[in-house]
């Protein structure tokens, strides 16, 4: 996992083909900071005040660039929602339908026992569950 430090940004962008100007950074630096899943627009929102020259658009083309890089990953949640996630380690979502939060969830992904996929080659896997977080059903307990 890299650090998020702006030096360590700048080297890790540069190291895979991204120039690493201070926007970019400054837009894996949250997005690494912010474990939210956020989307393009919640990133905008956020780092609207500090970069005065950061529009919608760069916010949009960063995150497909850095997607295109492999450095982010895109988290399809419902309909055309994207979330935006800097973490590569195997993991599955969890996105709570009353506050919207969406938490990683750290399971044990082990497709190698799945027979039905003997002679595929499995590049990205996707798991995403739904319903009510913790706080949530405590909240709006389901009868």
């Amino acid at each position: 996992m890299i650090s998020n430090t702006i030096e360590d940004i700048k080297g890790f962008l540069s190291d895979n083909s991204i120039k690493p100007s201070i926007q970019r950074v400054k837009i894996y630096q949250f997005l690494l900071n912010n474990k939210i899943h956020p989307t393009a627009d919640e990133i905008y929102n956020r780092l609207n005040a500090e970069l005065i020259t950061l529009s919608k658009t760069t916010v949009y083309n960063t995150l497909h660039l850095f997607v295109d890089k492999g450095v982010v990953q895109p988290i399809h949640i419902e309909g055309n929602e994207v979330r935006y996630d800097a973490d590569f380690s195997q993991h599955a979502h969890f996105k709570c339908n009353g506050c919207g939060m969406v938490y990683d969830l750290h399971l044990n992904l082990n497709i190698q026992n799945i027979s039905e996929l003997k002679n595929f080659e499995v590049k990205d896997i996707q798991v995403l569950m739904s319903g009510l977080c913790d706080r949530c059903s405590n909240i709006n307990p389901i009868h």
